[in-house]
């Protein structure tokens, strides 16, 4: 494909680095589109859920997504809007779905009428949600296994030990942008991990 004269300098940036992406599977290169767009994507997940967690959770899955279908995307317009509208569609897509989990299927939403009630959920787990969060606890843990030994460190005192990321930075004696930075690629790691073998149950 050619690259489009209207593009501006970054765009052809970026369209340089997935052509190295997709034609020399060149990871550097992943990396290097991830590290542009990180940062910006991550703060408006951020502003759409209002939640660190959910923010970090959909940032990790729309660089997901938009790699997968790398090969899909045309100089047409940037790669960043290109990103950012998966990114945006994906965090629509999970709010709806949270939302929808609060409402009662016993009494669905009438489109009609603006008085539907909603279900008040427990805070205390079923036996059966219980023993699902072991095994997914377990399924963690032995995924967490498989990462490379620093990789490891910084999940179990992130995720298990409950670390703030400067108490992290303060243990390992390491700058505080690059604790951020290998956390989320360690998530995007595990993230993957537990993609493939979900996928193979």
């Amino acid at each position: 494909m050619e690259v489009k004269a209207t593009l501006t300098e970054k765009a052809q940036r970026d369209y340089e680095l997935i052509q190295r992406a997709v034609l020399n599977h060149d990871q550097k290169a992943y990396a290097e589109l991830m590290d542009n767009y990180r940062d910006s994507l991550y703060f408006m997940m951020l502003k759409m859920t209002n939640s660190p967690y959910d923010a970090e959770d959909l940032t990790i899955e729309a660089f997901g997504k938009a790699f997968k279908r790398i090969q899909q995307y045309t100089p047409n317009y940037a790669f960043s809007t290109w990103l950012f509208k998966i990114a945006s569609n994906n965090c629509i897509d999970f709010l709806r779905k949270k939302r929808n989990q609060f409402i009662s299927i016993d009494s669905p939403y009438d489109n009609s009428d603006d008085d539907y009630s909603l279900e008040i959920t427990s805070s205390d787990m079923s036996p059966e949600e219980t023993f699902i969060e072991k095994q997914k606890g377990i399924m963690m843990r032995s995924i967490v296994e498989r990462l490379k030994p620093h990789y490891k460190t910084l999940v179990e005192l992130r995720y298990f030990k409950e670390y703030s990321y400067e108490e992290i930075a303060e243990e390992l004696s390491l700058p505080l942008g690059t604790v951020k930075a290998q956390l989320f690629r360690a998530r995007n790691l595990l993230y993957n991990m537990m993609k493939n073998k979900a996928e193979s149950i």
